[in-house]
């Protein structure tokens, strides 16, 4: 994973207070390392208004749409750790995972994801890091 997440597209904590600003809180480290373009933060907006990125276990992985591909410039994940939870339509959200996926590429990335976050333990150990090189050794050790 070390390949598409670095430790500057970690934040803890997160400073967003809603749904949509997490959104482009999550966007803005994707854009800051020229993984994407700046309408890709759009498109992430524009799905999450269709159907909610929100996976459980206090994680949301919003994404661009199809159509936003062209706005990737490389593959790249963001995550950003929330000390309080935002609310994600109803959900409280205390992770937000951006993904950018050049391809098809994005799938083995939420499907790591998806394993790390499905272990009830493993989330909470997310949760509860205490700083961004915390969350990005645990992640880390997804791929290992």
């Amino acid at each position: 994973m070390s390949d598409v997440l670095t430790l500057e597209l970690v934040k803890v904590p997160g400073t967003a207070r809603t749904r949509d600003d997490a959104i482009r809180e999550a966007g803005q480290l994707l854009v800051d390392v020229g993984a994407v373009n700046p309408e890709y933060v759009d498109a992430m907006l524009q799905r999450e208004s269709s159907v909610s990125t929100f996976m459980g276990n206090g994680l949301a992985i919003p994404h661009g749409t199809n159509e936003s591909k062209g706005a990737i410039l490389r593959t790249a994940m963001s995550l950003v750790r929330y000390d309080e939870p935002v609310d994600w339509a109803g959900n409280p959200a205390r992770v937000v995972v951006g993904i950018a996926g050049v391809g098809d590429e994005h799938l083995e990335i939420l499907g790591k994801i998806a394993v790390l976050f499905a272990d009830s333990d493993q989330a909470q150990r997310v949760i509860d890091a205490p700083d961004a090189l915390s969350v990005y050794r645990i992640l880390e050790s997804v791929n290992a």
